[in-house]
């Protein structure tokens, strides 16, 4: 209607650039600065704009000759939801210059830009579109070539690492690095057995040759494999996202609590019920 008043908070939505927040994080992580404040304190600044700026930070680095291989999920973990004001899990893109294989000989190539941790996680490998019931364990791994342990390198440009979701999925989902295990084919004859293990397997983690923490799959949406399904279903009902694509690699959440980590440590992880091979990474 001519001479309308636009709605307060629709005004200070569309006072937001997400072009011009993508260069600020650009900017601090290129000088190695720490943000002030979080994004989420500012007026307006939610969700959906948070991931109007992941995908102005993908454009600006497929721009750059990189490519998208994969996504990580964050906050697999359903009874945080309320609380954050989530309906579902949260992504971030990963690229093909921050995902490398595990070398047990040679030290991993990490940046240490702020105070990263490491998250030691499941990592799945798609052949296909989750076509199946994405609530069916089977079902999602069906869509699945392999899986494998990881590390992922998550680092958070705010002060302490206070933050909320709608900073983590601007800031590049926190993601700083994925180093890849050993895979484990998924097939038709093993795809039921491994389901049930993913819920049901432990996850032994150490620093230095001292044991640290026990996880297990039980700690990412009762089970790794669900996760997958969440994202596929998450993504499917965003504008914004593309779907999953064949060849892609999914990081589905932190089997343990996530890791400070420096430079000149060795850590392990070992997994117990479950064929997935040991992963260890020298800083």
């Amino acid at each position: 209607m001519t001479g309308a008043t636009p709605r307060p908070e629709y005004t200070s939505r569309m006072a937001i650039d997400p072009a011009a927040i993508a260069q600020e994080l650009i900017d601090a992580y290129e000088a190695g600065d720490l943000l002030p404040e979080t994004l989420s304190s500012r007026e307006g600044f939610d969700l959906d704009i948070a991931y109007a700026v992941e995908a102005e930070l993908a454009r600006r680095r497929r721009a750059q000759g990189h490519t998208v291989v994969g996504r990580k999920v964050a906050f697999a973990n359903p009874a945080v939801w309320p609380k954050l004001n989530l309906q579902t899990v949260a992504w971030g893109s990963m690229y093909d210059d921050t995902v490398q294989p595990a070398n047990e000989v040679e030290v991993t190539p990490v940046p240490f830009t702020y105070a990263p941790k490491l998250e030691p996680e499941v990592v799945f490998k798609m052949k296909g579109p989750v076509t199946g019931n994405p609530a069916d364990a089977v079902a999602v791994l069906n869509a699945v070539e392999w899986i494998s342990l990881g590390y992922e390198i998550v680092d958070c440009p705010f002060p302490e690492w206070q933050f909320q979701p709608s900073d983590l999925v601007a800031a590049f989902g926190f993601h700083s690095g994925l180093v890849l295990g050993q895979p484990t084919i998924v097939t038709a004859a093993n795809a039921s057995t491994l389901a049930k293990q993913l819920a049901e397997f432990k996850l032994k983690l150490f620093k230095n040759g001292t044991f640290i923490e026990e996880g297990g799959g039980r700690n990412v949406m009762r089970n790794p494999a669900l996760c997958v399904g969440e994202l596929a279903v998450a993504i499917a009902h965003s504008p914004r996202a593309e779907p999953l694509r064949p060849g892609e690699l999914v990081s589905t959440g932190a089997l343990t609590t996530p890791m400070l980590i420096a430079p000149g440590e060795t850590w392990r992880a070992e997994a117990e019920g479950i064929d997935l091979a040991p992963l260890m990474m020298k800083l």
